[in-house]
């Protein structure tokens, strides 16, 4: 699908966001978001990069040279292979599962390196992250930009717009708890945690230290008032105190 119409819009220092095309997931439309982080070497950090297009090339190629293509988790990676093909210099980064996701669906992607627990050299003078570990289904890494007090998730809340989905699905994401403006971890990976929750606490704990401002979602509207409290809010009232193992 031409994603001739996204374009780049500043979130805070360094950082912004493009909203690509929606695509069909499990027959559900869902929106699509790329966030762009300018770090102090001048390179660009793609997370979640969106459907690629020449305009939206030309606007990055204009704030400094592509260099990380970033999969935060095991769904979101669709589109790596064709940045990289443009940007054949930029290195691809695997999330936990995403190789093997990708190769159960066909999808040919030449991940050079692999996300961990800490923020690689390349970016850890600009970027703090995490591995959110617990879940029996779903693991994803999230990511603090610290210029702009920026948190970056991409499944971990979801929070849409009744009016975007099908009338049809509008009783199921109302159950799962992924509606605007008060969106939360959708239920399944809600559930997913479930005998883990003290690894779910620790992660939250750690965002919460971290003091974000803005929340960015891959899905939905970006959290941008009384965060600690949606961010709470979004992890389904999860207390971020007690022990982790």
């Amino acid at each position: 699908m031409a994603n001739e119409a996204a374009t780049l819009t500043p979130l805070g220092a360094e950082i912004w966001i493009a909203d690509g095309p929606v695509i069909d997931f499990y027959r559900i439309p869902f929106p699509t978001r790329m966030t762009v982080i300018r770090l102090a070497s001048g390179d660009l950090f793609l997370h979640s990069p969106i459907a690629f297009s020449a305009g939206l090339a030309a606007e990055l190629d204009a704030l400094g040279p592509v260099r990380h293509l970033v999969s935060p988790n095991w769904i979101h990676y669709a589109y790596i292979g064709d940045w990289a093909a443009r940007y054949p210099d930029a290195i691809c980064w695997a999330s936990p599962g995403v190789r093997d996701r990708a190769a159960s669906r066909g999808v040919e992607i030449a991940f050079d390196r692999d996300l961990g627990d800490d923020a690689a050299g390349d970016w850890a003078g600009d970027i703090d992250q995490l591995i959110v570990h617990g879940s029996k289904a779903h693991t994803e890494v999230v990511f603090f930009h610290r210029k702009s007090r920026t948190l970056v998730l991409t499944d971990l809340i979801e929070n849409m717009h009744a009016g975007d989905l099908p009338r049809w699905v509008r009783p199921l994401a109302r159950l799962g708890g992924i509606l605007a403006p008060n969106g939360k971890m959708p239920l399944d990976i809600w559930m997913s945690f479930a005998g883990n929750r003290d690894k779910l606490r620790a992660a939250l704990a750690r965002m919460l230290d971290w003091q974000p401002d803005i929340v960015v979602l891959a899905h939905g509207d970006i959290l941008r008032e009384n965060v600690p409290q949606r961010l709470r809010e979004g992890f389904r009232g999860l207390s971020p105190t007690g022990h982790s193992h």
